[in-house]
């Protein structure tokens, strides 16, 4: 996280020191604000986790379309995204992109009180107090487009280190503080916010509940205040006026949502420490034996921990309580793979009906299964139909790279290794491999496509320190021998290896 926080912090700095002082503007529109998030939203991910994952990418999608639907016309297509960061926050971006931190998620006891928090991030967005900071900043004189961005993460992501980073000058100091929501906004995004959840046919109690508990955790000491506080001010007086509000309403039982439940729990599972995840589900289901939500997790959990066999276990326990259900199916293939029981997997997976209506995951593993069988020829099919049905699943290109090397189809095995590499930012691999599908096609098909890829690849940024630590299978290509399944470094790295996935 210090890097991280360090990484923005030089990033905000260089744009203070090098913007001119004179520069001025006009005030931003709609597609100027668009143009930023996309710098925006690419600065995130170089800096922070941001969960690809399903089953949480539509839930979450879900409950924030729930809310918008009575909203008039929006400038935007509001985007919502989950940051895997033990961190109590929420913030807006640009153009209507809403990011909810694991940590804020993880504190949540039910769906309507989420659906508080995101509601009033939704109004800061539909009340355009993004876009007033925005234009505060051109007023002001920091103009960069990564000075905005800089900004935007100082004042609403909460970064202490890089407000400390920024303490040098007045100017950067004016920074942090102009981009950072006013009292004002924080009311207004309330009131709009109420009145959005009650559309939605959401409890008011919720909110007031998910309030109490981001003050009751500021008692915890200093160095752990909740950032939502700090960065959302006013929030003891929105607290006040809300209970004040609902004092003479009667209060509602809250519904118990099981896709919200089971989307914290894979949250808890998939993306926190699964050791400690493990003890969580199994204290909760020493409380309730009927908690299907924590039996879930405890299966996810046992699996990331290496315990395949307890995990079936568990999420069969689990597939009984509710049969119904293709995504427990879904993650019952996966963890018959994990265990090394592939023919149990290609029958779990093959038998559910449509199986791209509920994401990558029965697909690739599937694919992944009749590979490990020795079933090149499925697996490639397997692959490319997950590469059709979710372009951006770049693990599908990695593994359909690895099929055709197995098969000594060494251009295509470049070709698709080059395109995971382009995928995941590293323009120096895909390179390497675009240029070896090069010399070893004899397909004019292929080799246009390849050309196209370069040039693509050409446009992109060096890889960044940081985007190197977060991809495992940096710096390899395939050895070439057919049916060796060996991936091997790069020859300037001195280093060789098998890799898996």
């Amino acid at each position: 996280m210090k890097r991280i926080e360090q990484a923005i912090a030089l990033l905000l700095t260089l744009c203070l020191l090098l913007w001119p002082a004179g520069a001025t503007a006009d005030a931003m529109t709609v597609k100027e604000e668009k143009e930023l998030a996309e710098e925006f939203l690419e600065t995130i991910h170089k800096h922070y986790l941001v969960i690809d994952d399903f089953i949480i990418h539509e839930y979450i999608n879900d409950l924030g379309g729930r809310i918008l639907e009575n909203l008039p016309p929006q400038p935007f297509d509001y985007k919502f995204h989950v940051i895997s960061q033990d961190t109590v926050n929420a913030f807006a971006g640009p153009a209507g992109n809403i990011f909810i931190f694991s940590g804020l998620f993880e504190t949540m006891d039910t769906e309507s009180e989420l659906a508080g928090i995101v509601a009033h991030e939704i109004a800061h967005v539909s009340a355009r107090h993004i876009s007033d900071m925005i234009e505060k900043s051109k007023k002001s004189q920091i103009l960069s487009m990564a000075g905005m961005i800089a900004g935007i993460l100082v004042g609403l992501g909460g970064a202490s280190a890089v407000g400390s980073a920024l303490s040098m000058g007045s100017l950067a100091a004016g920074q942090s503080m102009i981009l950072a929501y006013t009292r004002e906004n924080e009311l207004e995004a309330d009131f709009l916010g109420r009145r959005y959840l009650l559309e939605a046919d959401y409890d008011l109690y919720g909110l007031r509940d998910a309030l109490r508990k981001i003050r009751d955790r500021e008692w915890y000491g200093e160095e752990q205040v909740p950032t939502y506080l700090k960065t959302h001010p006013a929030t003891r007086q929105r607290l006040t006026n809300l209970e004040n509000m609902l004092m003479h309403h009667p209060e509602k039982k809250p519904s118990d949502s099981f896709a919200f439940q089971r989307t914290r729990a894979r949250l808890k599972a998939l993306y926190g420490q699964s050791g400690r995840a493990v003890n969580h589900f199994r204290q909760q289901l020493e409380k309730d034996p009927e908690d299907q939500a924590a039996l879930y997790g405890l299966a996810l959990a046992l699996a990331e921990s290496g315990q395949p066999e307890s995990a079936l276990e568990a999420i069969k326990e689990t597939i009984a309580r509710r049969p119904d259900d293709p995504f427990m199916a879904i993650d019952l293939g996966r963890i018959y793979f994990l265990s090394g029981k592939h023919e149990k997997a290609i029958q779990t997976l093959s038998g559910i009906d449509n199986i791209s209506r509920y994401g990558p995951d029965g697909l690739f593993y599937l694919g992944r299964s009749h590979m490990s069988q020795g079933d090149f020829d499925k697996a490639i099919a397997v692959f490319k139909e997950t590469n059709r049905n979710f372009p951006d699943h770049e693990r599908t290109l990695y593994f359909l790279g690895n099929c055709y090397g197995e098969q000594n189809r060494l251009d295509q095995a470049h070709y698709y290794l080059g395109r995971y590499y382009r995928k995941t930012g590293d323009a120096e691999n895909a390179r390497f491999h675009f240029n070896r599908a090069l010399d070893k096609t004899g397909s004019e098909t292929l080799a246009e496509k390849i050309h196209k890829e370069l040039a693509e690849t050409k446009k992109m940024p060096e890889k960044a320190e940081a985007s190197e630590e977060n991809s495992p299978y940096r710096d390899f290509y395939f050895s070439g021998q057919a049916g060796a399944g060996v991936f091997e470094t790069r020859p300037t790295s001195g280093q060789n290896g098998k890799i898996s996935w």
